[in-house]
């Protein structure tokens, strides 16, 4: 049987996140967009799409290996974005500050998994998390004035002391994701 599978650190909204993304979603109220809930909200490590079941030990062998001897950090939740262009934009985003741990930690993930056959698809690995998808904008200059006026924000910290492996299964209402397993790292 195949799952639907990806790699991610579960973010946790503190107050100062949810009272940016609260903002962020009644400005932009006008269009018709659907907003990830702030429990859903994750930063993407690797998509693994979908996956045979028989796979997930190896998976799990791999990414246990990943988080030993990777330390505990914290990440900046920095900046608002679009993937796609400023006239067709695909998706809205906050961003992630740069920071060594957390592409080391992509880096070791991506190495152990290709370990048991899941190589890198070569794209750059750029952390953010997915706020919504855009289908079709109503107002393209009003939804760009007030991306603009996010841009740059600092959103939050967030501590990350794991990572985890999660089945995403599509629904018409949206994604319900469940947590497989997690993989704490070192204190």
């Amino acid at each position: 049987m195949m799952k639907r599978l990806f790699i991610a650190i579960k973010i946790e909204p503190d107050p100062s996140f949810i009272k940016i993304y609260q903002d962020l979603i009644l400005k932009l109220k006008h269009e018709n967009l659907r907003f990830a809930e702030p429990d859903n909200l994750h930063l993407t490590l690797r998509f693994l799409g979908e996956t045979d079941e028989n796979k997930i030990p190896d998976i799990d062998r791999m990414l246990k290996k990943s988080a030993e001897s990777t330390k505990a950090f914290t990440m900046n939740i920095y900046n608002t974005g679009i993937f796609g262009s400023s006239y067709s934009p695909r998706v809205v985003w906050f961003g992630i500050g740069h920071n060594e741990s957390l592409i080391h930690l992509h880096t070791k993930i991506e190495m152990n998994l290709s370990k048991v056959g899941f190589f890198s698809d070569r794209q750059n690995f750029v952390p953010h998390l997915t706020l919504t998808r855009i289908k079709q904008l109503q107002a393209p200059k009003l939804f760009q004035k007030i991306i603009s006026e996010f841009y740059g924000r600092e959103i939050s910290k967030q501590d990350v002391q794991s990572f985890s492996l999660i089945e995403s299964i599509l629904k018409k209402e949206g994604p319900i994701y469940q947590t497989l397993s997690v993989y704490p790292l070192e204190k």
